[in-house]
């Protein structure tokens, strides 16, 4: 394989398969609205030759799922169509657990994937950890209140770093070719847990406070986001709530060879590297 492109080449995942695939020596490109080695956006094609330009691998995700579930014919699905034109023979797309079901918005992508005619790898992770330093969840801890409606629910939170080194692997090797990976981690947690984790490690007192879920949908809701996006956001914290999001999968172990990082091995890194100062 010759070039490499990555989608959300600043993000969590695309940062850190970055990294790793130029550690290796592997040249890559990260696509970006901003910061990347080359400027992309989804919602604008005119972006996407320059992108993809003598490339021969490349690491796809929406990541707008609001915009993926209104937007019928596809952003991904159109890419997939322009990314193997260009000569593009190697697709891994990021994609989330539930995604072959009717009405899931990852679902066009995935089947766009499968049916490109070049090979194909899906990766399906959980909630990743580093949610709790890196994104929506930080305030939270910062604050030393994390209020989701979860419960006592328990979910295997997935490193991002487990994910990224799955991703490279698959860009890279021919052995992922119509695979599709479940990530998870090694044991499922609740938030509660997470938080105490947290707090050991950093020396403060954090806690995860439940909150009802149709009140949740309405704090959201203030917050500005739409009530159908809220809605949903919540339905899928519910599942954890529920005892519906706990299953353990084996796709670390299938791709790599080795367990899924555990989650107090993400809390130390991520502390010792202050990312909860």
């Amino acid at each position: 394989m010759n070039n490499i492109l990555i989608l959300g080449g600043t993000g969590k995942t695309g940062r850190r398969i970055g990294e790793h695939l130029r550690a290796a020596g592997r040249p890559v490109r990260s696509a970006s609205r901003t910061g990347g080695d080359i400027d992309f956006d989804l919602d604008d094609p005119n972006t996407w030759a320059p992108a993809l330009d003598g490339v021969t691998a490349a690491y796809l995700i929406e990541p707008n799922l609001q915009a993926a579930s209104t937007d019928r014919q596809g952003r991904i699905p159109r890419l997939v169509t322009e990314a193997v034109a260009a000569g593009v023979r190697r697709l891994v797309l990021l994609s989330a657990g539930g995604a072959d079901h009717d009405h899931h918005p990852l679902k066009p992508a995935e089947q766009a994937v499968r049916g490109s005619g070049v090979e194909w790898t899906i990766l399906r992770p959980d909630w990743f950890a580093q949610n709790f330093s890196e994104s929506s969840w930080r305030p939270g801890i910062l604050s030393g209140n994390l209020t989701l409606p979860t419960g006592d629910g328990r979910t295997p939170f997935i490193d991002a770093t487990d994910i990224a080194e799955v991703a490279a692997s698959a860009l890279t090797q021919d052995r992922h070719n119509g695979q599709v990976y479940v990530l998870t981690g090694p044991r499922a947690i609740s938030f509660g847990e997470a938080t105490d984790l947290i707090a050991k490690a950093t020396g403060r007192t954090i806690r995860h406070i439940d909150v009802d879920p149709e009140v949740y949908v309405e704090q959201q809701v203030a917050d500005g986001i739409p009530r159908d996006v809220a809605q949903i956001l919540t339905g899928v914290f519910t599942a954890i709530r529920n005892g519906q999001a706990a299953a353990l999968a084996d796709g670390v172990q299938r791709a790599l060879g080795r367990p899924p990082r555990p989650f107090e091995d993400y809390v130390a890194q991520a502390a010792a590297a202050g990312d909860w100062n």
